[in-house]
């Protein structure tokens, strides 16, 4: 299982192989923010008290809050909890330092985008899903250059690294998607791809994805991960630890992903190994 995993991350650093880091790769840095849907769901309810037919579920405490609070409310809470700025943790590190042509980052945190910044902002940049909420316009995304620059809806082709964050970033003055009506006119269009950057979809063709990081127990996060590595190539691959719920099984069986029973920390410990 080691040669293998070796395998996919050469891959991935030649170029070949699309990494998609979910919220778990957060988790690999010291005193970080939430870095889980369930996290950051309890996070919210310590600050507003949900209805139980809401309650753990992170898109629908998330409407409840921007229902009865409103929207500032909402933003203002999980800007708060996402305040800490950790040090990128090693994986983002090292996708800095290969730069492939795409990295799909399916979490809130910038840690990928802190360790793009540290070579400079040169040859990079990203674009994020955002938040159709108080818009008039029919945009569902923004693009940044490496110094954060914002350059319109479609990023640069010229890149040579491109970090897609298909539910945005939480930041002061960011846009992100995170509750049920956020997500709503997404879904209904993402099955046609009009919500995913046409230079993502091209940068994805002929690449299968390695998924890092990622758990598919929510219907939320196996939507995107499925339209997101659509029209890619076969043959992808995940890093997951430990049993699997029933319906994590099936959307590996029905993607074609090949499981790899290992902790993250494996993943940590290849790329430090020597080549």
């Amino acid at each position: 299982m080691a040669a293998a995993l070796s395998q996919l991350l050469d891959e991935v650093a030649r170029g070949v192989r699309v990494p998609y880091l979910g919220a778990g790769a957060a988790a690999l840095a010291e005193d970080g923010p939430p870095a889980s849907p369930q996290a950051l769901c309890a996070a919210i309810e310590a600050k507003v008290r949900a209805p139980k037919r809401a309650s753990g579920n992170l898109w629908s405490v998330a409407q409840f809050v921007e229902n009865r609070r409103f929207r500032r409310t909402l933003e203002a809470i999980v800007q708060e909890v996402f305040a800490a700025r950790p040090a990128p943790g090693p994986v983002q590190r090292w996708l800095a330092r290969v730069r492939p042509p795409l990295v799909v980052d399916a979490w809130y945190d910038g840690q990928m985008l802190d360790a793009a910044a540290t070579a400079g902002p040169e040859g990079w940049g990203w674009v994020q899903g955002i938040s159709r909420a108080g818009e008039w316009r029919d945009v569902w995304t923004a693009a940044f250059d490496g110094a954060g620059r914002a350059i319109g809806a479609a990023p640069d082709p010229a890149w040579q690294m491109l970090v897609y964050k298909p539910h945005g970033l939480i930041r002061p003055g960011g846009s992100f998607l995170i509750s049920d009506s956020d997500y709503v006119e997404v879904l209904t269009e993402i099955d046609i791809q009009t919500p995913i950057p046409e230079e993502v979809r091209a940068r994805r063709t002929g690449r299968p994805f390695l998924f890092l990081g990622c758990r598919f127990d929510d219907q939320m996060l196996r939507s995107f991960a499925r339209q997101i590595a659509k029209r890619s190539a076969p043959g992808h691959a995940a890093v997951i630890e430990g049993p699997l719920s029933r319906m994590e099984q099936r959307f590996l069986d029905e993607m074609g992903i090949e499981r790899l029973d290992l902790p993250l920390a494996a993943v940590t410990g290849a790329i430090a190994a020597p080549a």
